[in-house]
């Protein structure tokens, strides 16, 4: 089992930054492909950001692809998000996720630890 806490979350302006960190704890020394999910009020989770278990290979969608972030650090087994340019439309619960594999993957149904959420709230 792996457990994943979210921390860093808030409220910021419009246009301001904020940094989310996940630490995992549990069965970290196996491969673990890492990412980031999202969801607002009334909304579905929906794919933020995704890693490769060594940090070479990321994917973004379009709504957050050129302001957010994906890194990781194994050796301290955390995962970051560094999310820029922050609007309203980015207000949600973020989520922390991983998956044993090396595969990149951007669908909620392939990951198979969350975290419990942190939330963002961007003001206008």
């Amino acid at each position: 089992q792996v457990q994943l806490v979210e921390s860093g979350g808030g409220l910021v302006q419009a246009g301001g930054s904020l940094r989310l960190s996940c630490a995992a704890s549990g069965r970290t020394t196996s491969t673990l492909t890492m990412g980031w999910f999202r969801q607002a009020p009334a909304k579905e989770r929906e794919f933020v950001a995704v890693t490769s278990w060594r940090g070479g290979t990321t994917y973004y969608p379009d709504s957050v692809k050129g302001r957010f972030t994906i890194s990781r650090d194994n050796a301290e087994n955390t995962l970051f998000l560094q999310m820029n340019s922050l609007n309203p439309e980015d207000t949600a619960v973020y989520y922390c996720a991983a998956r044993s594999g090396s595969g990149a993957k951007t669908k909620e149904s392939d990951y198979d630890y969350w975290g419990q959420g942190t939330q963002v709230t961007v003001s206008s």
